[in-house]
């Protein structure tokens, strides 16, 4: 049942991303960076806290993925989590080498 909504959702969630590309930091940089890293929960967390240009990146990016999520799990009759955990695996397995990934255990670890 969940793969016919794959390949939507991966296109809703590229929107998502690219539509950030105008931020001053953009989304890819951080991640190169090593400033910003992808959760298992579908949302995109600070690395290190101590920065105010990428805490508001990660708000801004993290408040338009869950209102997709929100939409692609009204759509296909779903709980937002349910969506967004999907998403989140999906995020850190696409997750590139050098790029964080919050693992179970709660620590960050390069890819």
């Amino acid at each position: 049942m969940m793969k016919k909504y794959i390949l939507p959702f991966l296109l809703i969630l590229m929107s998502v991303v690219v539509s950030f590309s105008a931020l001053s930091l953009s989304i890819s940089e951080a991640k190169q960076r090593g400033l910003v890293g992808e959760t298992l929960t579908g949302y995109l967390a600070a690395v290190a806290k101590d920065n105010a240009e990428v805490n508001a990146l990660v708000n801004s990016i993290n408040q338009a993925r869950e209102q997709k999520y929100a939409e692609i799990a009204q759509s296909n009759q779903l709980k937002t989590e349910l969506v967004a955990k999907i998403a989140g695996q999906k995020l850190i397995d696409g997750a590139k080498k050098g790029e964080y990934v919050l693992g179970i255990n709660g620590r960050w670890t390069q890819k």
